[in-house]
């Protein structure tokens, strides 16, 4: 019998496991690709997108507004009864179709530049909103790398637990041995029972806090709970040689001319001093031009098209001498109706105007409206003050923060590395039986409480450092 060729299936196969890898791979997202996607497909930042577009339609509104406005109209109008045709003058009483056409235009000469400081007010706002925006995913990009960095520092927590629990597991193994030969007591087999179980209480909710870090981080992009996600460790290990560089100070300097909260916040200033200059313009004179141009059209226009004759009749005069009464020849107009065209064209109206309105008292409105916007300006120039005092407290808070995160991992890490020397020491005096298992347990559970104690100011330390580099223009990122 022959075999069966099974190559075909076994490429097909390779080719499906390495599809699989390529996809698995795939799904690793770095920092920039968490911050780059929450920002894409956030819907707040979606919604101030749409806001934006309508400011943006709102300032070619205003600019528009500059152009003259022109109107055309057109109307058909029947009459019945008795009225006075618009064409003819003349009084009506059948039914007659009249219709009108027209085109007309005004253009705004001067309205105290109302016009003008509308369109800056507007783009100010138009810019204000675009900043607000910037402020916005600038929120969510440090939102965002915070829970990434909790989701690194999980991931190290739940090793650090596993490693520390496969080393337990060794010791319980070399211990159950020797009480089972006699060489140790059953109370030093319950003491590592106790120090595994707890340990392994140690590895499950550092594992659990890992599941709810990525279950955060996917709900910060959008992503349903099911979706596979795993995220990219950089190479964070040489933090030793990191420091807080420059002062507060130079820092809020750079800051102020590159955060959008300052830009939005001095727009808005820009946006209330023209607003106060188009309510002034209240104040001043209008002046409009407009001109029209029309023509219409009567049913009951008519146009004489020749005479008809008839009989003489007399005139009212007598020949003198004979005394004959003098006649004379009368004849009768032919009437037809006029043509629509030739309406049209002799129906012709022109007119060109100009008005001017000076506001003499409106009810204080004018005064009001400049009263308000004073009030307005004042609140833009407190909101400004106001943003750059709490960006200076940030910045100052951040670097006091990152400074001491410093000095906590400098600390942390100068005990872990004492406590494993401890460690090494207690562990083999306790493999030799020089020590107690409840000593050995202490021990290790002071050099896992320093390894958690420092990888939580590693974090901490590499976050308050992007903080300030944030601060200063920088892009987030974990490349050192």
């Amino acid at each position: 019998m022959k075999q069966k060729n099974n190559l075909p299936n076994v490429l097909m196969t390779i080719a499906f496991v390495a599809f699989s890898f390529t996809s698995k791979a795939q799904k690793q997202w770095s920092l920039e690709d968490c911050i780059n996607y929450a920002v894409e497909k956030n819907l707040s930042v979606k919604r101030s997108e749409l806001n934006l577009e309508i400011s943006a339609e709102n300032l070619k509104q205003s600019k528009y507004t500059i152009l003259p406005s022109v109107n055309a109209s057109a109307s058909n109008t029947y009459n019945f009864g008795q009225t006075i045709d618009p064409f003819t003058n003349r009084f009506a009483t059948e039914t007659v179709r009249s219709n009108s056409f027209g085109i007309n235009a005004t253009l705004n000469v001067f309205n105290g530049f109302q016009t003008i400081n509308t369109i800056r007010s507007n783009k100010a706002g138009f810019e204000a909103s675009l900043a607000d925006l910037d402020k916005m995913k600038n929120d969510i990009s440090l939102n965002v790398a915070n829970s990434y960095l909790q989701t690194l520092f999980n991931i190290e927590l739940l090793r650090n637990a596993e490693s520390q629990l496969g080393v337990t597991q060794v010791q319980k193994e070399r211990i159950m041995k020797l009480v089972a030969v006699g060489s140790q007591p059953q109370g030093a087999q319950f003491d590592i029972e106790a120090q595994y179980a707890q340990e392994e209480l140690n590895r499950v909710n550092a594992e659990n806090q890992l599941n709810l870090s990525l279950l955060n981080l996917k709900q910060l992009l959008l992503l349903e709970e099911s979706d596979d996600f795993q995220v990219v460790e950089p190479q964070l290990d040489n933090i030793e040689q990191q420091q807080v560089a420059t002062t507060p100070g130079a820092i809020y300097q750079n800051s102020l001319a590159i955060m959008p909260e300052i830009k939005g916040s001095e727009l808005r200033l820009l946006q209330a001093e023209q607003e106060l200059k188009r309510a002034r313009g209240g104040y001043s004179p209008r002046l409009t031009v407009s001109g029209s141009f029309g023509t219409g059209y009567s049913g009951a226009a008519q146009e004489v098209v020749g005479f008809q004759p008839s009989a003489l009749q007399p005139t009212g005069g007598i020949v003198q001498g004979t005394g004959d009464i003098i006649v004379s020849p009368v004849s009768n107009p032919i009437l037809e109706d006029k043509s629509f065209n030739d309406q049209l064209d002799d129906n012709i109206n022109r007119s060109v105007g100009m008005n001017l309105s000076i506001p003499i008292f409106n009810g204080m409105s004018s005064r009001t409206n400049v009263s308000r916007t004073k009030i307005q300006l004042d609140q833009a120039e407190n909101s400004l003050l106001e943003a750059k005092q709490q960006l200076r407290q940030q910045i100052e808070s951040a670097y006091l923060d990152a400074t001491a995160a410093l000095k906590k991992y400098e600390s942390a890490n100068a005990s872990v590395k004492a406590l494993k020397e401890s460690f090494k020491y207690t562990e083999q005096r306790f493999n030799v039986g020089l020590l107690n298992s409840f000593d050995f347990s202490n021990e290790k559970n002071r050099l896992i409480q320093a390894e958690s104690s420092l990888l939580q100011a590693k974090y901490e330390f590499i976050f308050k450092t992007k903080v300030l580099e944030f601060y200063q223009g920088k892009q987030l990122s974990l490349n050192y």
